[in-house]
C-alpha cells in the first residue's frame, strides 16, 4: 500500500465508464483492495475534480481522480508486566539483562511482548527520544542475543548516550561461541556492512555506496576441536554485525540461523551470543559505569558439555 502518499489520476478515454472503486483497485502501485479504496472514498481521502465522490461513480475521460492514502497510526504501546532483569537503575537510566528470544521494541508482527513493553510498566517514565514505538532505545540487541542494554529514562540521559555511541565512548563486550577452531588468538575485522545484494533482510560484507564501516575485535578464549570461544568488542553496532563479521571469517555463531550452518550439533534456540559487558559514563554525574551479566543458562551448559567431551 502506498501509505502517506497522494497520487493522481487523469481518465483516458480507454479508461472511462468504470466504477470508481473498480478502477483504483485495479491500480497495483496503490496496493489497495476495493473494500479500502472504497473506506477511502467515505472518508473523502479520494477526489474526483477536487470533489468527494461515491464508489459508484462512473469514471469519465479527463476527470482528475485524486488519491491520498493516510499514513497507518502508530500502533499503541501497551505496558506489559513481564519479567525484567534489573542490573542497576536510577532517575536518569535503567540497564537490563535482556534474555534470548525478547525482541527490544515493538515493529511488524511484534506490538507486545518486547523490552519496551515491560519497561513501560516498571517504569513511571522513559525518554520521549527515539521515537513514538522506540522511547529511550539507544542501542539494541537482536532477538535472540542475550545479555546488558541501557535504556534512557530522561531526554538528557538519551542525547547523552547517543552521543557516546556515536563517538566510540561505550564499550561493548559480548561472548560467542563459533564453530570452527579460530587459528589466531586475536584479530581485527575490517569489513564494511550493507543489505545483502539479493536476500534484502540479510545484511553481508560488501562494498558499495549504502555500505557502512564496521570493525570487530576478538580474542580467542578457549579452544574445542570444533568450536572457540571468543571475547568480541565492536567500535561500530552495525546491524547483525558480530553475526555477519564471524560468518565472514569462516567461523559462525553457533545457533545462528540466518548466517551460520544449517545443521547444528547443538538444539539451541538460537545464536550463542552474549552481551556479557557494558561500560560507558553516567549522563549526568561523569561517572564511569560497568556491568557485567552471567551467562545464560543454555550457553554455559554447552560449554561445559564441551570442555567435559573436548569436543
Amino acid at each position: 500500500m502506498a501509505e502517506g502518499k497522494e497520487l493522481e489520476y487523469i481518465i483516458e478515454p480507454t479508461q472511462k465508464g468504470k466504477r470508481l472503486d473498480q478502477f483504483l483497485a485495479q491500480q497495483k502501485e496503490l496496493g489497495l483492495s476495493r473494500s479500502q479504496v472504497q473506506k477511502l472514498i467515505e472518508e473523502e481521502f479520494i477526489t474526483v475534480n477536487k470533489a468527494p465522490a461515491k464508489p459508484s461513480y462512473l469514471i469519465k475521460t479527463d476527470d482528475r481522480i485524486k488519491v491520498t492514502v493516510p499514513p497507518p497510526p502508530s500502533p499503541k504501546l501497551i505496558p506489559e508486566n513481564l519479567p525484567l532483569d534489573i542490573i542497576y537503575e536510577d532517575e536518569d537510566l535503567i540497564v537490563v539483562n535482556k534474555p534470548k528470544g525478547m525482541v527490544v521494541h515493538p515493529a511488524a508482527g511484534n506490538f507486545s511482548g518486547t523490552l519496551v513493553n515491560a519497561l513501560l510498566y516498571h517504569c513511571d517514565h522513559l525518554a520521549t527520544s527515539g521515537g513514538p514505538i522506540r522511547p529511550g532505545i539507544v542501542h539494541r540487541l537482536d532477538k535472540d542475543t542475550s545479555g546488558l542494554l541501557v535504556v534512557a529514562k530522561t531526554d538528557l540521559a538519551y542525547q547523552d548516550l547517543v552521543k557516546q555511541i556515536k563517538n566510540r565512548a561505550v564499550e561493548r563486550t559480548y561472548l560467542a561461541l563459533v564453530h570452527g577452531n579460530i587459528k589466531n588468538d586475536q584479530g581485527i575485522i575490517e569489513a564494511r556492512i550493507g543489505r545483502h545484494p539479493v536476500h534484502r533482510k540479510k545484511m553481508a560484507v560488501t562494498e558499495g555506496i549504502r555500505t557502512r564501516e564496521a570493525i570487530t575485535h576478538y580474542k580467542v578464549l578457549q579452544r574445542f576441536k570444533n568450536y572457540t570461544l571468543v571475547e568480541v568488542k565492536i567500535k561500530t553496532g552495525r546491524t547483525h554485525q558480530i553475526r555477519v563479521h564471524m560468518s565472514y571469517l569462516g567461523h559462525p555463531v553457533v545457533g545462528d540461523k540466518t548466517y551460520g550452518k544449517k545443521k547444528e550439533e547443538f538444539e539451541v534456540s538460537g545464536q550463542l551470543l552474549h552481551a556479557q559487558k557494558l561500560a560507558f559514563l553516567h549522563p549526568r554525574t561523569g561517572q564511569i559505569l560497568s556491568f557485567k551479566a552471567p551467562l545464560p543458562k543454555e550457553m554455559q551448559q554447552i560449554l561445559t558439555r564441551l570442555s567435559q567431551k573436548k569436543i
